[in-house]
């Protein structure tokens, strides 16, 4: 998921120096294997305990807030593509959402799309995959107060049953992160 922010389109080709492709599985003879199924072992329902940093790169003593509510994770296209619906509550109001993830056969990489329905807004996307090791990396950039930041998004795959979710964000380059939202998700 991505947090409610105003970001900036870029093109696939402008994030291949900050977001070089990952590969789910282990090459063959040379030849890169197909990545468009990383995704299926999250399809169902998940429990969510979400945190979302309030004062992102403010230079201020940090303000989470804590959400709980669920991800349901629906295939599209026979598995090249997925839909995720986040509705979380907690003391600071609610966060709906949607993330539309699509697979691009040519890169072997995914792209990560999310739509805020606080504000019907849908952000610039991140790039990435799997490592094979159950780590998925992805990069792109935002806009925060005016300024253009690097957006990383990093999906743990703990088990079968729980995946924890992690975005930070860079004002330097890529030097320095600061995480702005955590999630641990547990299938129900």
């Amino acid at each position: 998921m991505r947090p409610p922010a105003i970001l900036l389109a870029v093109p696939l080709a402008a994030l291949t120096a900050i977001a070089p492709v990952s590969h789910s599985s282990a090459t063959t003879a040379g030849a890169q294997s197909d990545a468009s199924h990383d995704f299926d072992w999250e399809i169902g329902t998940w429990t969510t305990h979400v945190r979302v940093l309030r004062n992102p790169l403010s230079g201020q003593p940090p303000q989470w807030a804590e959400y709980q509510g669920t991800s349901v994770i629906k295939p599209l296209l026979n598995g090249r593509a997925n839909f995720v619906e986040l509705s979380v509550t907690g003391a600071a109001g609610r966060i709906e959402g949607g993330s539309l993830r699509l697979y691009n056969p040519q890169a072997r990489q995914w792209s990560l799309n999310y739509a805020n329905l606080r504000n019907g807004m849908l952000t610039a996307p991140v790039y990435g995959g799997f490592d094979g090791n159950r780590l998925g990396t992805f990069t792109g950039q935002d806009v925060i107060d005016g300024r253009v930041i690097l957006v990383r998004f990093v999906i743990t795959r703990v088990s079968a049953q729980e995946a924890h979710f992690e975005q930070s964000y860079s004002a330097d380059g890529g030097a320095s992160w600061e995480k702005n939202w955590d999630a641990v998700d547990t299938l129900r």
